[in-house]
């Protein structure tokens, strides 16, 4: 049985649709733990409903981001985790912290890496005339957003499209293709190869909308 940790910072909602597919697909693995950063975040009413353990580790509490990052660790390690995940996580960790966790850290970011790193994606797609957007599923390294892909969606960019229409259709996309993600590493199907990820069994890591 896998143990898995995830890390929120606010609602959370990719965090629920991977506690969902895990119960109803019945996964051979087990959310041990949801962990946030922010003592308000929605998120961890939704997992002690359902019985998940949760812990606080406030980022204002700590001096420094090293500090913070030995604090969080220390968490997650009591844990035991075989995968941590990023579910909305809105810190920067350190290379320290990254490293500890290598090949058995993912996260999601909204938009199709490499381009558009960081903040704002959906207004700097839109204002870059891409003609599609959407998200990725990556294995976590020290440099912001990279990482080898694991998966990917891609929606259209429609014509009239907000900053918030944009949002919300990628974030769908979202809770289909990070709990597909995650199933893949807990069912050992994921391999890297030269800094890209393949599918054992050749599965498509290519979701289009």
């Amino acid at each position: 049985m896998k143990r898995i940790v995830i890390l929120i910072s606010g609602r959370g909602s990719n965090m629920e649709a991977i506690v969902q597919r895990c119960a109803d697909e019945r996964w051979p693995a087990q959310i041990a733990a949801v962990v946030a950063n922010r003592p308000q975040a929605a998120g961890l009413a939704f997992a002690r409903e359902r019985g998940i353990a949760t812990a606080v580790v406030d980022h204002h509490a700590f001096a420094s981001r090293d500090a913070f990052d030995a604090a969080l660790a220390e968490t997650i390690d009591a844990q035991r985790p075989d995968l941590v995940v990023l579910a909305g996580f809105m810190r920067i960790l350190g290379d320290a912290f990254v490293r500890r966790y290598e090949g058995r850290m993912l996260n999601i970011h909204p938009s199709l890496l490499p381009a558009f790193p960081g903040l704002h994606t959906h207004r700097r797609a839109i204002e870059a005339g891409c003609k599609a957007s959407g998200a990725t599923v990556h294995f976590v390294t020290p440099q912001l957003d990279h990482g080898p892909i694991v998966m990917q969606s891609v929606v259209p960019v429609l014509a009239g499209d907000t900053e918030a229409s944009l949002a919300e259709r990628v974030l769908a996309t979202e809770h289909r293709i990070y709990p597909q993600a995650v199933r893949w590493f807990i069912d050992g199907q994921l391999r890297i190869e030269g800094g890209v990820v393949r599918h054992s069994g050749g599965a498509s890591q290519l979701l289009l909308l």
